[in-house]
């Protein structure tokens, strides 16, 4: 069909957000190679789509500094790896709902869902923000400090691994609520395992670009980043240690519960 105006809402709310079906992380983030982006495809709710255009309309609640963070953002040349407004905004609401204070983000580029998170967190909590690249952090950090959230942001330029350890190692086993995973793709299992030590029961884990814009249907043997994907996918299927939830938005996140 012919193209349609990308939302009816403002302009710098449509972009960076609404391109739904493309994977907004890759591999560049808090672990070791970059992948391409994928390439749009086709979803149940296509980024032109007034059906897409009235859900934005109609939930989005975005604090004026995340906005401005976000249109930061998107004049990056990696802009679209930021996770979705949508997304994040459900990420907030999961984290007000359990009461976390206590959050991991693995993979965090300029901070977006970072400040999304400590902004709905109490003053004494916490985000442990791991990722390999200052430069891109750098760029929301003015701005987490302009929404006086900038002491509950723990930014550790690192392998998300070694991070991950330390904390296991300096015995906060169990002591986290919420974990937000959103980095290489090869790197997922060890991630979600790793976090599921740190979860409490009752924490909740967040796994991003599950669908990774539908080549996990067909997983190409080449493709490491969609076979890392595909085989978590299967794995969280009989993964007793949980209850989950996958849901079709921005580029596919499944929710695990940790029992």
């Amino acid at each position: 069909g012919s193209e349609m105006p990308l939302l009816s809402v403002p302009k710098e709310v449509a972009v960076g957000t609404a391109m739904l079906g493309i994977a907004f992380a890759t591999g560049v983030l808090a672990g070791k190679r970059l992948f391409g982006t994928p390439k749009s495809s086709k979803s149940l709710i296509g980024k032109n789509s007034p059906l897409w255009q009235y859900i934005l309309d109609h939930s989005l609640r975005e604090h004026p500094i995340l906005k401005k963070l976000r249109l930061l953002t998107v004049e990056h040349p990696w802009g679209r790896m930021m996770v979705s407004c949508d997304q994040a905004q459900l990420m907030a609401n999961l984290v007000k709902l359990i009461k976390a204070k206590k959050v991991i983000e693995i993979g965090v580029f300029t901070g977006y869902n970072a400040l999304n998170m400590a902004l709905v967190l109490p003053d004494n909590g916490r985000v442990i923000a791991c990722d390999i690249n200052e430069d891109y952090a750098k760029i929301g950090k003015p701005l987490w400090k302009e929404a006086g959230v900038e002491h509950k942001i723990d930014l550790r330029i690192k392998p998300a691994i070694q991070t991950l350890d330390e904390l296991l190692a300096s015995g906060e086993a169990e002591t986290f609520d919420f974990a937000f995973i959103d980095a290489d793709k090869e790197s997922y299992n060890e991630y979600y395992e790793k976090c599921l030590r740190l979860i409490r029961k009752g924490g909740i884990i967040a796994i991003d670009n599950v669908l990774y814009s539908g080549k996990v249907l067909k997983p190409r043997k080449d493709d490491l980043a969609v076979q890392s994907i595909h085989r978590l996918n299967e794995k969280l299927l009989r993964d007793s240690r949980v209850s989950i939830s996958m849901l079709p938005m921005a580029d596919g996140v499944t929710l695990a519960f940790k029992l």
